[in-house]
């Protein structure tokens, strides 16, 4: 379930929300805040399935390319000027690529975003329009969104700041999907169909 606070005051800083967010989430280790568009969002834990799905491509990924990490836990800094904060599903980066980065990593280095929808009000807003926004203009050179609602995989890839992402490919779930490089990885998504609910 995610909730997503109407727009923040213009007096609501970066800074001022990281301290919200860290007191928050220490508090209580079932929600995470987002910071995207001017809004503060919250998202509570997900379903046994949306970690399963997760995990799957934590496998698919270190077994393509073990030189790097499939963090699910690190925030980044994104938008123009980095100026939002986002906690992706995954992030996609070289092995220890965040060590001493803190809760807000920049995107330099980041190969990789990855969303998987979950069933709330918010979902077609947050990871169908704002976060591949958020994500182009942070120059992150592909978006992975796991669409459990479509029953299909999006790719986002060559990102332009001003547009969002120039290339989306759309593959229905069962069938072979191909992440561009710098990712270079290719995986059958039939083994995704279980955890779509």
């Amino acid at each position: 379930m995610t909730v997503m606070a109407e727009r923040a005051s213009s007096r609501l800083s970066v800074d001022m929300f990281e301290r919200i967010a860290e007191f928050a989430e220490r508090e209580d280790e079932t929600v995470s805040f987002e910071f995207i568009n001017g809004r503060i969002g919250l998202r509570k834990v997900t379903n046994g399935n949306h970690g399963a799905i997760i995990m799957w491509l934590v496998r698919q990924c270190m077994r393509a390319r073990p030189e790097l990490d499939l963090s699910p836990v690190q925030g980044l800094k994104v938008e123009s000027y980095r100026k939002g904060r986002a906690r992706p599903d995954a992030v996609l980066a070289p092995v220890a690529h965040f060590a001493g980065q803190g809760d807000w990593a920049d995107t330099e280095g980041v190969l990789m975003t990855v969303e998987v929808t979950s069933f709330d009000s918010d979902t077609h807003d947050r990871d169908r329009v704002e976060k591949p926004q958020a994500y182009a203009e942070a120059g992150i050179p592909v978006y992975l969104l796991i669409d459990r609602d479509l029953r299909s995989v999006l790719v986002h890839s060559d990102p332009d700041p001003e547009v969002g992402y120039r290339n989306v490919q759309k593959r229905q779930l069962g069938k072979r999907v191909v992440l561009p490089e710098p990712v270079g990885i290719e995986f059958d998504t039939e083994e995704l169909k279980p955890y779509m609910d």
